[in-house]
């Protein structure tokens, strides 16, 4: 009877310690990412607790290995940094697309994260938020420039700033009509396509006045008029367009650049539905504007924008047209081989005389 006993109480705990775990929403994320107003409103309408963890990309997949997905029901790592992972070290489970309501989403965003999340027949994260680059331009001063050759172009020259970065080089060879990220498969056709991005950079570098560094000390000099035409945030153009209507960001022709935050389940969450209650309430129009609006990052959320106040609405309504989302060009896996080929491509143009 004893022994039974002892069965039954050990049954007991273990049935409360899964509806506490259902209870509770541990999410792994970075800051300002879980608004206290949105977790307040979640709690409330699920009955759930919501408990947040602030990471970024390194210490998500630290944490997340030390654990062999454990720990966690939820966790944010931005796109291009999860299939290497999932694929080596098993920390996220498949999502089941069935319970995300897709209907919510801006359909291009979550077909590019499915697509970018992939490992086999799987894959493993929806699209939160993003944010992108492409060209902060002084429109009255240089009104034709569209695209990201405006970088390279002799009209311009003294007032070019970019980094020596990869985005230049991928947003060069965007503007010169191939696809970078195609080539990412085969490192000897992507050395030859850097190659001649290359070329055209050390051709033009007498035109440009200086390869920024400092996020602030473009957009001054960009303020100022020393510079028109520069590679940078959108949040950064914006800025500078609110001081100043005559300067803008541009959505380059051939697509900015993108980067996307997502959600994806780790291997051994605890409360799965809790998660899948999370994705959808954060992408419900009303529920994202609340964090656009804090924090400036759009969302994939599809019909946020009647939510947002004014002045985001606009930035957002002017630099991107729906096509122009739709052909924003987002980052997907990088491997080591690659990045060392646009290492070596970028010493290249800084030493060119």
């Amino acid at each position: 009877m004893k022994r039974l006993l002892t069965f039954a109480s050990v049954a007991l705990i273990g049935l409360a310690t899964t509806a506490q775990a259902q209870d509770t929403l541990k999410i792994l994320t970075w800051k300002g990412y879980a608004p206290q107003e949105l977790v307040e409103k979640f709690e409330k309408e699920t009955g759930m607790k919501v408990e947040l963890t602030f990471s970024n990309n390194e210490e998500m997949i630290a944490k997340l290995r030390a654990t062999r997905g454990a720990g966690f029901d939820l966790a944010q790592p931005s796109q291009d940094r999860i299939s290497s992972v999932q694929a080596e070290f098993k920390l996220y489970q498949p999502l089941d697309y069935s319970k995300v309501e897709s209907a919510q989403f801006i359909p291009s965003m979550l077909d590019a994260v499915k697509k970018n999340t992939k490992v086999g027949d799987d894959s493993f994260g929806v699209p939160f938020c993003y944010g992108t680059s492409g060209l902060i331009v002084n429109t009255k001063l240089a009104p034709e420039a569209k695209d990201y050759d405006a970088l390279l172009d002799q009209a311009y020259d003294g007032r070019i700033s970019y980094r020596l970065k990869r985005p230049t080089l991928i947003g060069l060879a965007f503007a010169g009509g191939a696809d970078p990220f195609a080539k990412y498969d085969d490192p000897k056709a992507y050395k030859a396509l850097m190659d001649e991005v290359s070329q055209k950079m050390i051709q033009s570098k007498p035109y440009v006045k200086n390869y920024w560094s400092n996020g602030d000390a473009l957009l001054e000099m960009v303020r100022s008029g020393e510079v028109t035409v520069a590679m940078g945030w959108e949040n950064g153009g914006w800025k500078l367009h609110a001081e100043n209507p005559d300067i803008d960001f541009i959505a380059p022709k051939s697509g900015a650049l993108g980067w996307i935050d997502t959600f994806t389940i780790p291997a051994k969450a605890d409360n799965v539905e809790g998660a899948y209650k999370w994705i959808n309430f954060m992408l419900r129009p009303e529920n994202a504007a609340i964090f656009t609006n804090a924090e400036r990052y759009p969302t994939a959320s599809k019909d946020a924008g009647q939510y947002l106040i004014a002045e985001v609405r606009e930035n957002l309504e002017r630099s991107f047209s729906p096509a122009d989302i739709d052909n924003i060009n987002w980052y997907p896996p990088v491997s080591a081989n690659i990045e060392q080929i646009e290492g070596k491509i970028l010493d290249k143009v800084k030493a060119a005389k």
